[in-house]
Parts: structure tokens; C-alpha cells; sequence
């Protein structure tokens, strides 16, 4: 299996201390990662530091040298409490909300990054939450990906492209053939942390490839069948998640 790197959370105001180390092992293990940046970040939990002034400078200089951008969101603020199509959460700040208000933050988000010289066909939502709606306007402002689903290679449903997440990421370490995601935000990483992440990328550094390589792969047309067993899977993982925090509190 090969596997890419997706980093959620990308704002002026995260935890740059965090960010810069990844991207340190980033760059010792050759690794291009798909970067989300939130284009009007309001989120508390996002809010680490002062706003770097050059934010978007840095972003375009990855960019130049491989990284792609995505647009995570808009404000990053969830407003529901729906799971929407891909309901890992059961909270989002797009599903369940009306089409005039979702086009609202999706043209916004987009217009945002485009006044900093930031161009993206790439979604990535806050949560992995959103619903038919979010897609259906998203195609209408030109992306053409989204980051999220599950599954070995891309594939195509309601006319957007999926590049899919791992579900487990344990498995993304199997000699099957295919592609996935591997997931990790921006703040807050502790030094154990990056040192397990080091010993993943140097143990399995034949298995990384940069994101703009997902890309390239060509994408297939996702059945009905496995459109509803991706459903019940990002579902099961939402339940199994809210029993291991019930635990905890126990």
C-alpha cells in the first residue's frame, strides 16, 4: 500500500513549534503532504498563537517546493450536530445546514485564499462532516477533490473525486495494492509523538509518496454497495469513539 500525508488545521495562529517539527521530518524523509489551511479561522481550539504576518508567504513557498493546499472549511466553527454523508462526527460545519448558508462560507473560504494567491480544486472538511448539499456547491465553485471517504484508490461519486483516508491506519502498512491517507493535525504534538511518527516514516519510508501522486491515480465510479458499507464504517468508528470516551470519564 502506499500511503500520503494529510495535516489538518493549517492557520497564521496554530502551534508553529508543532508545525515546524513536522515539517522538519517532512523534509528528512522526503514527504509532501497535503496541508488544509482554514481560511477565517474562528475555531478556540485552532487559536494557539499570534498570527504569523507571513502565513500565506510560507504556504506558497511548500507549495513551490511540492506540498499541496486544500481549503479545510471556512471558520472552522462547528454549527450542527449531523454526521452528513461521511459521518465519522457527529457535528459539522456544513451538513444539515441550508444551501444558501453553506454557499455563504464555501464562496467565502474560496475567495479568501484567492486574494492571498491561493489556488485549490481540494476540500477538506472540518470533521470529515459534510453533506450532498456542501458537494453539490463545491462542484458549482470549481473544486473537483475531496479529502475523505475510505477505500484504495480515488473514486468518483456525484461528479466530485474522493481521495480516500485510511480506516485504520494500521492496515496501511499491508503489501495489498492501493493508495490511502494518513491523517495528523498541526497542533499540539507531544515529543513522543514525533518521535513514533520519525520511526513510521523511517520504517516505511518506500511506502510514502507525495499527495500530488494520489492526484495522478486514476479514479473509478463508486457503487451503490460501497457507498452504503463506507457509510456504516465512518459511522461504526463515530460510535466506537463516543464509547471510548464514555469510558474515560467513567
Amino acid at each position: 500500500m502506499k500511503i500520503t500525508v494529510r495535516m489538518d488545521d493549517i492557520t497564521p495562529d496554530m502551534d508553529w513549534k508543532s508545525f515546524d517539527a513536522f515539517c522538519a521530518l517532512f523534509e528528512k524523509y522526503g514527504i509532501r503532504p497535503l496541508l488544509g489551511i482554514v481560511p477565517a479561522n474562528a475555531d478556540p481550539k485552532l487559536q494557539i498563537g499570534m498570527p504569523d504576518p507571513l502565513f500565506y508567504e510560507k504556504m506558497k513557498s511548500l507549495q513551490a517546493k511540492g506540498y499541496v493546499l486544500a481549503m479545510h472549511g471556512c471558520h472552522h466553527v462547528y454549527a450542527t450536530q449531523k454526521g452528513g454523508v461521511f459521518p465519522l462526527n457527529a457535528q459539522s460545519e456544513f451538513a444539515g445546514r441550508p444551501e444558501e448558508e453553506q454557499r455563504k462560507l464555501l464562496t467565502k473560504g474560496k475567495a479568501l485564499l484567492e486574494e492571498q494567491g491561493i489556488q485549490t480544486g481540494i476540500f477538506m472538511a472540518p470533521g470529515h462532516t459534510f453533506d450532498r448539499t456542501t458537494v453539490k456547491i463545491l462542484r458549482e465553485l470549481g473544486f473537483s477533490h475531496i479529502t475523505d471517504g475510505f477505500g484504495k484508490a480515488p473514486y468518483v461519486r456525484d461528479g466530485m473525486t474522493y481521495l480516500p483516508i485510511a480506516f485504520l491506519r494500521r492496515l496501511c502498512f499491508s503489501d495489498k495494492e492501493g493508495i490511502t491517507t494518513i491523517v495528523i493535525h498541526a497542533n499540539h504534538s507531544t515529543k513522543q509523538e514525533l518521535e513514533n511518527y520519525e520511526e513510521m516514516f523511517r520504517q516505511n519510508r518506500e511506502r510514502f509518496v507525495p499527495y500530488a501522486a494520489f492526484l495522478e491515480q486514476k479514479a473509478v465510479r463508486q457503487s451503490v454497495p460501497a457507498r452504503a458499507l463506507e457509510y456504516m464504517m465512518a459511522l461504526g468508528k463515530q460510535w466506537a469513539a463516543r464509547a471510548k470516551r464514555r469510558m474515560e470519564w467513567i
